[in-house]
């Protein structure tokens, strides 16, 4: 199974969701960087006292492993850009994680973009890629994303894209140094079956 669903990149215009790699490290680092206060009230963190996030390199060995099990897929978000050779350039990170099979089918999505880059499309895109695959290529049925009920920009992405709000689910993650309540957004294969890249594409030149 995992090899029939990892490394796969998916591609949409100037944008793409390519598996991150160790070689994006001084990148990555650098972008996270420049958004660490952009990114802070909304930063997973460790609960156990003295304890900290895994560094770059353990990240990416972690969320290898889990895609060799076939229950991640880890992506960067990356633009092709005028003026840089148009070799694109990482804007975001995006993950789909807690991939069940079987009789559930289901997966967990999150993801964070650049504070240059936002507010142009590219966290909704990047979503409606990801799920597009998911639903199409490995046949899952439910997508499902969790926000921080304070997580505007966020709440507007899935509001966008027609994500169902589930509800409140109350202290779900460690985020920024105490257990934060969530609301619980979820989508099912049945609900978009022209495809959901497609439909919010449509959406979004109409409103231009």
């Amino acid at each position: 199974m995992s090899s029939a669903i990892w490394p796969a990149t998916v591609e949409c215009g100037d944008l793409l969701l390519r598996p991150i790699s160790h070689r994006d490290k001084r990148e990555w680092l650098q972008l996270r960087q420049r958004n660490a206060a952009w990114l802070a009230p909304w930063e997973a963190s460790n609960p156990q006292p003295g304890a900290a996030l895994p560094g770059f390199g353990e990240m990416v060995r972690s969320l290898n492993r889990q895609a060799k099990l076939a229950t991640a897929l880890p992506w960067v978000i990356a633009e092709r850009k005028a003026g840089v050779g148009r070799e694109p350039v990482i804007v975001g990170q995006l993950t789909v994680s807690s991939i069940v099979w079987g009789s559930a089918m289901m997966a967990t999505l999150g993801y964070w973009v650049d504070q240059a880059s936002a507010g142009r499309g590219i966290a909704p895109t990047a979503v409606a890629m990801a799920t597009d695959h998911c639903f199409g290529a490995l046949g899952l049925h439910r997508m499902e994303i969790n926000i921080r009920p304070e997580n505007a920009a966020s709440l507007r992405v899935v509001e966008k894209l027609g994500f169902r709000d589930e509800g409140l689910r109350p202290r779900y993650l460690h985020i920024n140094g105490a257990w934060a309540d969530h609301r619980s957004f979820a989508l099912t294969a049945e609900e978009v079956p022209e495809g959901l890249l497609a439909r919010w594409l449509q959406e979004r030149d109409e409103s231009r």
